[in-house]
């Protein structure tokens, strides 16, 4: 009885597997491993990297065209001479603002007189002058062009929207209009009015905008781009343009990692329709994933600023993980320290073996205990009393 009690709680010890003495975290995703890029705080800030969270958004469908600034033709006058005569003064070149009653040019009229008469000629209205046709001292006729002026607080962009897209537009329908020479963001506009005509080579109608212009800064000429938009759609998962990467027959974004820090996982991604700001996220995502947006390009050349997966699991968790960023099991543990005996020429033995030959010695010495007490219970019988009847 005495050998059963020591026996079997030694075989117990001794089949039980190390890794169901704690619990285990829950393996990681192979999938997740493989994808995830890790960098220091050097390397995010050197990427630039911005994340936004992935919500539903109202998503409004656009039409894409270019175009142009156009002065609004009501708001463009020209100051001229009722007089002959010859040009005395001159107070205003291209490119001033003027107000109107400002006198830009002084006229000396042809009728005798000492000296000759001289009128002033102040502008119509006020403005951008955008042409001065005026050198002081030259001759003057009524016929004559001397400045145009611009009032600018108000401008046309005009869209040359494709033909088979115009049929989607509507009189006082807003479009972002981005203009490439200003850096300070989108102007919205309203179509007003369509061209009176198609360009038939090209196969577009244009469309006309009303901008506001308070600070003049839109100025005739200048190329535009047009999102125009024609529809919209409630609760939409959507994530910024700049978030998706890869070709188009395999979209990818990268997600920042819910556990680890500096950490960023490619994740493929199914996208619909899309804007001038926004994708539509068909399947990949969820609410409340943060996605890099600015950096996102980058990170896939990133180099993972010198940190592995392994590396950043063991800082978080506080225990060793396998390469690939699994947990690392006791039998993990068991062959981690096999091949670090192998490779050190056999110089320490692995924990398992320890134990193992650790038991097998307790087990021989309590055999060896209960076999020196069965003898000496068979060299020392014990020696029974006398009855009382006997002498």
């Amino acid at each position: 009885m005495i050998r059963k009690f020591i026996v079997l709680p030694v075989l117990f010890f001794l089949v039980t597997p190390f890794g169901n003495l704690a619990a285990q975290e829950e393996a990681i995703d192979p999938g997740r491993a493989a994808n995830t890029v890790i960098l220091d705080d050097v390397a995010v800030k050197n990427l630039g990297i911005q994340l936004v969270e992935v919500a539903e958004v109202d998503f409004e469908e656009t039409v894409f065209s270019i175009g142009r600034i156009e002065e609004i033709p009501s708001r463009h006058s020209v100051l001229s001479s009722r007089i002959p005569g010859r040009i005395v003064e001159v107070n205003a070149i291209e490119g001033d603002e003027v107000k109107a009653g400002d006198v830009l040019v002084t006229v000396e009229s042809r009728q005798p007189g000492d000296p000759p008469p001289t009128i002033p000629l102040p502008a119509p209205i006020s403005g951008l002058v955008t042409e001065s046709h005026v050198r002081l001292g030259e001759p003057v006729e009524p016929d004559r062009e001397m400045f145009d002026i611009v009032d600018l607080s108000e401008v046309w962009a005009v869209a040359a929207v494709p033909e088979q897209e115009a049929g989607k537009l509507a009189l006082g329908c807003r479009a972002r209009i981005r203009v490439m020479a200003l850096t300070g963001g989108d102007f919205e506009g309203e179509l007003v009015r369509f061209g009176t005509s198609a360009d038939r080579e090209a196969g577009t109608l244009d469309a006309i905008f009303r901008l506001s212009n308070p600070d003049n800064l839109l100025r005739p000429g200048m190329r535009a781009e047009f999102s125009i938009v024609v529809g919209s759609r409630e609760k939409v998962m959507a994530v910024p343009e700049a978030a998706i990467q890869g070709d188009v027959a395999s979209r990818v974004v990268y997600v920042k990692d819910f556990d680890l820090p500096n950490a960023f996982v490619k994740v493929p991604v199914q996208t619909g329709a899309k804007n001038d700001r926004y994708v539509e996220i068909k399947r990949g995502l969820f609410p409340g994933d943060e996605v890099v947006t600015t950096g996102a390009y980058f990170l896939g050349f990133a180099g993972g600023g010198g940190i592995s997966l392994k590396e950043a699991l063991d800082a978080a968790h506080g225990h060793e993980h396998n390469e690939d960023g699994s947990e690392m099991t006791a039998e993990d543990r068991a062959r981690k320290e096999r091949e670090a005996a192998a490779a050190g020429g056999g110089g320490g033995a692995p924990v398992f073996l320890t134990i193992f030959f650790g038991a097998t010695s307790v087990l021989l010495l309590a055999i060896l205990i209960l076999g020196t007490l069965a003898r000496r219970t068979k060299s020392h019988p014990k020696v029974s009393e006398p009855s009382p009847g006997q002498g």
